[in-house]
């Protein structure tokens, strides 16, 4: 009985939604150096308490905590872009369960690591907290 269903339309409370278009995001770019013990496994660890992006239905900003976690594989990221391109969220009107995806991309596309777990851990806003978490491995 629950797999038999339409779903409703989006939007039904004809909300004014103008999310950022990717294109027009204007994040700073993530930069990548050597990593020189290929082979060798480690995890590195970042925890970003101060990451803030703008809500795309109040225009007000979202803040959360940004849990990232890695394995190199050829490159290890750079901290100060990776500073520097968190914060460039600032501006940026997305919805949670996006920015943890872009943020995923991003950095695989930087530097190529063999596993990456990464969590988006927002702050209670409106009676209702989210964390959002998504993970990749190189095949």
């Amino acid at each position: 009985m629950l797999d038999n269903y339409d779903l409703p339309p989006v939007n039904q409370q004809q909300l004014d939604i103008r999310s950022t278009p990717r294109a027009e995001m204007e994040l700073f770019p993530l930069d990548s150096f050597e990593y020189e013990y290929k082979g060798r496994e480690i995890w590195v660890e970042f925890e970003i308490p101060e990451f803030t992006a703008i809500c795309p239905f109040s225009d007000f900003p979202d803040f959360a905590v940004i849990r990232l976690k890695y394995v190199p594989n050829e490159r290890c990221i750079e901290l100060k872009s990776l500073k520097l391109y968190i914060n460039s969220f600032r501006e940026v009107k997305v919805f949670h369960e996006h920015v943890v995806n872009i943020i995923l991309e991003d950095f695989v596309k930087a530097c190529d690591p063999l596993k990456v777990e990464l969590e988006g851990d927002f702050h209670v806003r409106g009676n209702i907290k989210t964390v959002v978490r998504t993970s990749y491995s190189k095949n």
